[in-house]
């Protein structure tokens, strides 16, 4: 059965790795079903979009990928339009250095849902002290890595054979045998999607 999440997937008509190693196996609904929901099956035909429609189709693109509502992405851009520099730049910045996507870029979780589920029920720490919001901006030097007691789970002894073979983005620091990882930077990472149509959505 394909989950809603997925169905998103194939709406939007891309991969947004929303479901963790299921999206990059087989099984994963983009590849069986390489086409939108809907009566018209693999012969419907995607429509062009209009400006505006582009926009919405980029914005939706992060809500889905990122895990963000509405509200989450115009506040994280209201921040952005105040500061210097680009507003796009920043924007990915801020969306990048939340809590829980800075979990999911450790490899720690595997997928920004799993990451929020862990922040939440309170597994993980941000410089020795619990923290249990997902939003959460880290800053350069932060250090993330989980309670004692949540290494007891066996959630978490399987985390240290994932971790061997995962990489982590160049604003990041992973030691790989206590299990926690360093903020070095601030992100410096290729826009997933066409931020700066996400920017002009938010810009009118």
């Amino acid at each position: 059965m394909i989950k809603p999440k997925e169905k998103k997937e194939r709406s939007l008509g891309e991969r947004l790795h929303i479901k963790g190693e299921r999206c990059n196996s087989p099984k994963c609904a983009a590849v069986r079903k390489p086409y939108r929901a809907g009566v018209h099956g693999p012969s419907g035909r995607r429509k062009s979009l209009s400006d505006f429609g582009r926009q919405l189709a980029e914005k939706q693109k992060f809500k889905v990928s990122y895990g963000l509502k509405e509200r989450n992405l115009r506040h994280l851009f209201k921040i952005a339009k105040k500061a210097t520099g680009s507003t796009a730049t920043r924007l990915l910045a801020l969306i990048e250095k939340r809590l829980d996507n800075t979990v999911f870029r450790f490899g720690f979780a595997p997928s920004r849902f799993a990451a929020r589920q862990l922040i939440v029920q309170g597994h993980i720490l941000v410089n020795r002290k619990r923290a249990r919001s997902p939003g959460l901006q880290v800053k350069t030097g932060d250090l993330i890595s989980f309670r004692e007691e949540s290494k007891k789970t066996k959630a978490f002894k399987d985390l240290s054979d994932s971790l061997k073979k995962f990489e982590t983005p160049a604003w990041l620091s992973i030691d790989k045998e206590k299990i926690e990882g360093r903020v070095l930077s601030e992100p410096e990472t290729n826009p997933p999607f066409e931020i700066n149509l996400l920017v002009e959505s938010f810009s009118k």
